[in-house]
């Protein structure tokens, strides 16, 4: 837990809310520490040098200092360069937030994972007309899961067996892939060889890896989140891909 305080670490805000009259909780995700909690005290108030700073999808510099699970936000800079999200890149940001606010333990660090995020956001950004890669979103979804240390197994089967793309799978959460024997489409979340092939090289141009990698990542995600309904799935729906 960080303690003392600590000067302009990277970080993005995930999620805020109203603390009180004038001030907000933060959650935070920062480069060094993980998924933190930070009070901002007089956020709210018209003259605060913290309003209008404290916004999601935007590169920070945020300065703490504490003892406690929730510590006090001393200084919030921007640091530019990412570009406003709007329309489906905005409801995949809030997808890609609730995913990392569910799932991410506080006080955690993930470097790795931060910087990933942060190539994500310039993608959506940049996202011209709206068009959003599937490839993007699994890959960063699956970058998460390796992060929790629940990596997907792709290119072997449970037994060591090098994946046939002509072959199907059954996909096992503790296992891996289990060849399927006999009529494989009578299998509930069967996906082919040549997909989980796809996946691990992230190359999702086949629509049929792109159909059943979906499917097997929001099965993963669901089992991880114990059943949970994610807020952004049900708000927008369809935006989400």
């Amino acid at each position: 837990m960080p303690r003392g305080r600590i000067d302009a670490q990277p970080a993005y805000v995930l999620h805020t809310r109203p603390y009180r009259e004038t001030s907000l909780l933060v959650e935070a995700f920062s480069r060094d520490f993980g998924r933190v909690a930070l009070l901002a005290r007089g956020a709210r108030r018209p003259h605060s040098a913290l309003r209008g700073l404290i916004m999601a999808f935007q590169p920070l510099e945020l300065s703490w200092s504490g003892k406690g699970e929730v510590l006090t936000l001393m200084k919030a800079e921007w640091q530019g360069g990412q570009p406003l999200l709007a329309g489906l890149p905005l409801f995949c940001g809030y997808y890609i937030n609730e995913l990392l606010l569910r799932l991410l333990p506080r006080e955690d660090a993930h470097s790795r994972l931060f910087e990933r995020y942060a190539w994500m956001l310039l993608r959506l950004g940049y996202s011209v007309r709206e068009q959003v890669a599937e490839a993007d979103l699994r890959s960063f979804e699956c970058a998460l899961l390796a992060e929790l240390g629940y990596g997907l197994t792709l290119d072997k089967d449970f037994q060591g067996q090098l994946v046939a793309a002509d072959a199907r799978y059954r996909y096992e959460i503790e296992r891996g892939p289990v060849l399927l024997t006999g009529d494989a489409d009578m299998e509930a979340f069967a996906l082919s060889g040549q997909s989980l092939l796809d996946m691990a090289r992230a190359d999702y141009r086949n629509p049929t890896t792109r159909s059943e990698a979906k499917q097997l990542i929001r099965r993963l995600l669901a089992h991880y989140l114990d059943g949970a309904e994610l807020h952004s799935r049900m708000l927008f729906g369809a935006g989400i891909r």
